[in-house]
């Protein structure tokens, strides 16, 4: 039995030479099924939530190419890989709802540093405690798929030093996420939150996973794993998904693979090692030296997915998405797109170059998508 799963994508729009243009109040009030961030950069749409990855392939590609088909009459306008602003402006807001007092909020408390494009993956898990469990093992392992999906090396026209310049300022809030030892566990702290004032509403909680549902805290019904970069590739992004989907399967079907039992480590420890690894990750993505939760020991991320990888094989394979899988062996012997964007940049490319090529690659893949896959369906 296929979990539900669908994505949230955010994404720029821009001119073709790597100038990002906030133009989300003509996509919003224009187009149905996007919304707009607090910053007018960037918009986000939601793909439904499927079991089946083919059905979810479509519903990531066609809006992409509604939305670029839409912003071309708009101008000499399209779509933006990478998850920051690559080329600027990081020095300015760009209020997209000047009348909404939590962006007000966001803009004078963050500034600039929320402003980024990102990947949410929403895996559906009904029971609350399963879900915990889930959440608790894959906040451990979340610094994985951000080693996967790095892609954002360049910040106002530089390189930062760092694979995920996004996963390196983004203010995690709030400052300290316990391990959440039971459904009831989340309720008693969230409400505790809002009364603090740490979270400003329920909606805020930016970890790299968390519980999510129609009524939270009290209702749930999804695991939301927030860490990733856009993925401008689809089919890469499906790898991601099987990765995680294939892990939380194994996790359903092993009563016993639960951090807070299996680990040599105090919970306290367990969040320390796993800061540690997200920022190594954000640095240096696949080829980081992190720690596993179970015991300590060192590897680095690649590593670790492989690792990973040789156990969940079977179980995408016995569930019939083993060839979603699959591509995930690509990122690992090419990179990912923040590592073959710096390898351009070594060889003597600028990042407006490297943002511009990007550009292309992305309706080239986008294109393929739509004609060999979503028409074949309709049909």
């Amino acid at each position: 039995m296929l979990l539900s799963k669908g994505c949230e994508i955010e994404l720029y729009t821009g001119h073709p030479d790597g100038t990002i243009v906030g133009l989300s109040d003509q996509i919003v009030r224009d187009l149905t099924g996007f919304v707009r961030e607090p910053d007018s950069r960037n918009v986000e749409y939601t793909t439904a939530p499927f079991t089946g990855y083919d059905r979810l392939l479509c519903a990531l590609v066609r809006p992409r190419q509604r939305l670029r088909d839409y912003v071309k009459t708009l101008g000499d306008y399209t779509l933006m890989p990478g998850s920051t602003l690559s080329l600027g402006d990081t020095s300015r807001f760009f209020r997209s709802d000047p009348d909404n007092p939590y962006h007000s909020y966001i803009e004078q408390t963050y500034h600039t540093t929320v402003v980024t494009a990102s990947v949410h993956i929403n895996i559906g898990i009904a029971d609350p405690e399963q879900l915990m469990r889930a959440c608790r093992l894959i906040r451990l392992e979340a610094p994985l798929y951000l080693a996967l999906s790095a892609s954002s090396p360049f910040l106002d026209g530089q390189p930062t030093g760092s694979h995920s310049s996004r996963w390196s300022v983004f203010p995690q809030t709030p400052a300290h996420v316990p391990l959440f030892s039971s459904h009831q566990h989340f309720i008693q702290w969230t409400e505790e939150q809002l009364v603090l004032g740490t979270m400003q509403n329920v909606r805020h909680l930016w970890v790299s996973v968390r519980p999510n549902g129609d009524r939270r805290p009290y209702t749930l019904n999804r695991l939301e794993l927030r860490i990733c970069d856009l993925v401008s590739n689809p089919i890469a992004l499906l790898a991601i998904v099987a990765f995680l989907e294939a892990r939380l399967i194994q996790m359903l079907e092993d009563p016993r693979l639960d951090p807070l039992t299996q680990s040599e480590l105090t919970p306290d420890e367990l969040l320390t090692l796993t800061a540690a690894n997200e920022q190594a990750i954000a640095r240096h993505s696949l080829g980081a030296t992190v720690q596993h939760w179970q015991d300590g020991r060192e590897l680095t991320a690649a590593a670790w997915i492989e690792e990973l990888y040789g156990q969940l094989w079977p179980v995408a394979k016995h569930h019939s998405f083993g060839c979603f899988l699959s591509p995930l062996h690509k990122i690992l012997s090419q990179g990912n797109e923040a590592q073959q964007w710096l390898q351009q940049y070594e060889q003597g490319l600028t990042p407006q170059q490297i943002l511009q090529g990007a550009i292309g690659t992305m309706v080239q893949a986008e294109q393929e998508l739509q004609d060999k896959l979503c028409i074949e369906m309709v049909a």
